[in-house]
């Protein structure tokens, strides 16, 4: 399989984590957002919607959006499972996942932030404003519905990483890339250090990938 993402990519990064998870291998290739490589032809027929990632299955099928990814893997490669056993189980961790990356996290990516800059004049501080109040309403969220359910253990659900947890580390990562404190939300905060303590989580953070500039590697 091919895996076409970009290091700063949060929707990659959730992909990252789970072909980790899963102990499957992909060849990475590297689409830099920063350069437009994107918007080139090359990566423009392979997914019209210009968006990272894309994974390209062994059979030559293309397959688009993160979720979309990650439940292909979870079917194909079923351990360690991703989603619980039981319809309501898997219907709440759907709905965390949703939190994130259909109410969030489209709030917060590069082509927001280019219409913002080009579309609508605003100064980098209304920027940083519109950023941080989505970060924030995401955080609070998803404190809301893991503080003190019954259903929330080590992690999102239960006491293994599933999908929720991927793609809260992703926000999470967003809101410390903003300087956000943590500390209104503990439950998110223990969650995501939990998660982040795993190999499979930490060697799919975005300061630490092969095409990670390296002024933003970690040090």
């Amino acid at each position: 399989m091919k895996f076409f993402s970009f290091w700063r990519s949060l929707a990659s990064f959730r992909v990252r984590i789970a072909l980790n998870l899963k102990q499957v291998p992909a060849e990475a290739i590297h689409v830099d957002i920063d350069a437009d490589a994107h918007r080139a032809d090359a990566y423009r027929k392979l997914n019209p919607q210009m968006a990272l990632p894309a994974l390209v299955t062994d059979d030559g099928t293309v397959l688009v959006q993160s979720l979309a990814i990650i439940d292909y893997l979870d079917e194909t490669f079923p351990n360690p499972p991703l989603l619980p056993a039981d319809p309501l189980g898997r219907a709440r961790v759907r709905g965390l996942a949703l939190i994130v990356a259909c109410e969030g996290h489209p709030l917060l990516t590069p082509r927001v932030r280019r219409y913002l800059n080009r579309e609508l004049d605003l100064r980098d501080s209304q920027q940083s404003a519109w950023f941080r109040h989505w970060t924030v309403e995401t955080l609070a969220a998803l404190e809301g519905h893991l503080a003190g359910h019954k259903a929330t253990g080590t992690f999102c659900h239960g006491d293994a990483p599933g999908l929720a947890d991927i793609c809260l580390v992703g926000h999470v990562t967003a809101a410390i890339n903003q300087q956000i404190s943590l500390s209104p939300w503990p439950t998110v905060k223990r969650i995501h250090e939990t998660a982040m303590a795993l190999p499979a989580f930490a060697q799919a953070h975005p300061r630490v990938q092969p095409d990670t500039p390296e002024a933003m590697r970690v040090k």
